[in-house]
């Protein structure tokens, strides 16, 4: 039997391979090629529902939802500039995990961690979409949708004992949605002082783990559990509203500096001045003023002919930095024609002053700032000021002031008491950021009137155009908070040269203070009435000391 087996193998092995030989050449000569058919294209809108279910996961974002837009001169940028990316924040991932590895070296038997290869591969990340979110602040908020299909190198040779452990990540697969915040934007380059990161959602990452050449994600329910616990992880960190927050300029240099507190000022009165008039006498009036402050200088009453000038008046001046700004006094001999001679003048840090606390000023008047100014020269006189820094009550904190009972916080949100509502002096400030579509009928050079209380205050003309920039801020020192109050804000047109049309009005709008006190801050865009598209944004901080 085994004789007869072995022989019609043989048999069957010598005659199949000349046959099979022959049937193929036949058929390769004689057969006729099939004619491919061109595929069928057809509009979406004809498919049936079974393959638009197919064919959904493939749109782009950029199709599916309109206000997503298509970005692919970006990825033209990432593909080029991938290379050198790779580099870049390889070098980075490398100098970050060093000191990380070397907290482990001589631990659990460890001698050495080391990346054996580090690339993150030839495929760079694809942004199939991104939108631009539009705020009243001074921000840009972007959101894209990001898919990473990577085929990265990344090697750990993990050395234990004697042994050997090489362990290498391949197949990583990212898909996020982050948002990514530029805030605040300031006028020196790269025009942002932060770069505010937060994902939208969960993000998807998949990736395979080899150790010693073995695949420990083939193991049952070890990849779901990494896969649950690294979503868990990122969400925790950085999903919405937790944000990763990135430095780039120090904000305390290029922003903007808000108010934080009042500087109450008494002058008492002057000593021994110098005699400017012809009779011997002069007629004294002194100028207050803080440094970094571009609102127009404070001013006494003129005393005339009194060279021992009594006045107690008092004023409040708006503090920003009390580290770094200077009260300036300068007295002058009022002359009804021509210039105004200076009497001497004289300088008070504020940081010398502790907050509340009353502090008197005996001071020398000096010629002017000039401190190697000899000591032998003629006595210009002395003034006597009373100053007294009070802080607002939401920086008090700053100041080691006392804080207990002056807020409330609710969901993040500082809230005025009732009590305080009803009472304390404070300053209303209001800053007039743009306009838009305004446009006259015979001329468009729009500046705003800002009325309040009777006072009016306007900002600078922007010439030829419909969308104004001011940015100006106007403030209010105020006794008591203007509950029942509104502010009236009007747009007008004026022509450069005089003629019968030469101003215009373009629209205005009445905003109640009410929200303001309540709140502490609105920051809206207004539609202007009488104005047929017309928009002004406007931002009102209610600031109690």
């Amino acid at each position: 039997m085994g004789f007869l087996s072995s022989f019609f193998g043989v048999f069957g092995f010598v005659i199949g391979i000349p046959l099979g030989l022959f049937v193929g050449f036949f058929l390769f000569v004689y057969s006729q090629p099939k004619h491919v058919k061109d595929p069928v294209v057809r509009p979406i809108s004809e498919l049936g529902p079974n393959a638009l279910m197919e064919l959904i996961p493939e749109i782009p974002l950029w199709v599916k939802t309109p206000d997503y837009e298509r970005v692919d001169w970006l990825n033209k940028f990432l593909l080029d500039m991938w290379p050198f990316l790779d580099a870049a924040i390889c070098k980075i991932i490398r100098s970050t995990a060093e000191p990380m590895f070397a907290e482990y070296i001589g631990k659990y038997q460890i001698k050495a961690i080391e990346f054996d290869e580090l690339s993150l591969g030839t495929l760079p990340p694809t942004i199939c979409g991104m939108k631009v979110l539009e705020t009243n602040e001074k921000e840009l908020v972007m959101e894209q949708v990001i898919k990473w299909a990577g085929n990265p190198n990344i090697v750990l040779n993990v050395h234990v004992s004697t042994l050997k452990i090489t362990v290498q990540l391949v197949d990583l697969q990212v898909f996020a949605s982050p948002r990514i915040t530029l805030r605040p934007l300031v006028p020196t380059l790269p025009c942002f002082a932060n770069i505010v990161v937060s994902l939208m959602e969960k993000p998807h990452v998949d990736f395979g783990l080899k150790v010693s050449g073995g695949d420990i994600m083939s193991i049952p329910g070890l990849y779901r559990f990494i896969q649950e616990t690294i979503k868990r992880q990122v969400a925790n960190l950085y999903l919405w509203p937790q944000t990763l927050e990135i430095p780039i300029l120090d904000e305390s240099t290029v922003s903007i500096k808000k108010p934080v507190g009042i500087l109450h000022v008494n002058v008492v009165r002057a000593l021994k001045l110098l005699k400017m008039d012809i009779l011997g006498t002069s007629d004294p009036y002194v100028k207050l003023s803080l440094t970094g402050d571009k609102l127009p200088a404070k001013k006494t009453t003129i005393k005339r002919k009194n060279l021992n000038p009594e006045w107690n008046e008092k004023f409040k001046l708006v503090v920003k930095d009390p580290q770094s700004q200077v009260l300036q006094l300068q007295v002058y001999d009022w002359d009804k024609v021509g210039t105004h001679d200076k009497l001497g003048m004289q300088l008070v840090p504020l940081k010398l002053l502790k907050p509340y606390e009353n502090k008197e000023f005996r001071l020398d008047l000096l010629k002017d700032t000039n401190l190697n100014e000899t000591p032998n020269k003629k006595p210009r006189g002395k003034i006597v000021v009373d100053l007294t820094f009070v802080p607002f009550k939401e920086d008090s904190g700053k100041f080691g002031g006392p804080s207990d009972g002056y807020s409330r916080k609710e969901s993040g949100i500082d809230l005025l008491s009732d009590d305080e509502v009803q009472e304390g002096a404070g300053l209303l400030s209001v800053v007039i950021q743009e306009a838009e579509e305004v446009e006259g009928d015979h001329h468009n050079n729009p500046f705003a009137v800002l009325t309040f209380r009777g006072e009016k205050k306007r900002t600078k003309i922007m010439k030829k155009t419909r969308h104004p920039r001011w940015n100006e801020e106007f403030q209010f020192m105020l006794e008591e908070p203007p509950l029942h109050e509104k502010i009236q804000i009007e747009v007008m047109s004026k022509r450069k040269h005089f003629s019968f049309l030469s101003k215009e009005s373009l629209g205005h709008v009445e905003i109640n203070l009410s929200d303001v006190v309540h709140n502490r801050r609105i920051n809206d865009k207004y539609h202007l009435i009488n104005s047929k598209n017309g928009v002004i944004h406007v931002e009102i901080r209610w600031k109690v000391v």
